[in-house]
């Protein structure tokens, strides 16, 4: 699916792929995140991202309305506050879509798929 603006100079189509990589790379650089998860449905392994394949990560609808609908799957740091990781995320990545686009974003949700422990 794709967000459209229109106009009276006529109609402008933002891709929903476009709209995952922005989110994508907003939630990245957020602190605590290590990166964007992927889960195998075969045989539920979670996978980490590298930084060309982070959209598959995240699915982008679209409601009734308009609204842009976003789920996130991360991978976080062992040690942050999880909660205050998502609500950073929600906030930064509902604040750059609507300023990147101007379309407007309805539900954002931030799902935890794994820790990461560092070995030191």
């Amino acid at each position: 699916m794709a967000g459209i603006f229109e106009n009276e100079l006529g109609s402008i189509t933002i891709s929903g792929s476009v709209i995952s990589a922005i989110a994508g790379s907003v939630a990245t650089k957020c602190y605590g995140v290590v990166g964007m998860a992927f889960k195998n449905t075969k045989d539920g392994i979670v996978n980490l991202l590298k930084a060309g394949n982070i959209s598959k990560g995240i699915q982008v609808g679209f409601d009734e309305a308009g609204a842009i609908n976003i789920d996130l799957h991360i991978i976080v740091q062992y040690g942050v506050n999880i909660n205050a990781i998502c609500e950073s995320i929600i906030h930064n990545v509902r604040y750059q879509i609507t300023s990147i686009t101007g379309l407007q974003v309805g539900e954002v949700s931030v799902f935890v798929e794994s820790v990461r422990v560092a070995n030191d």
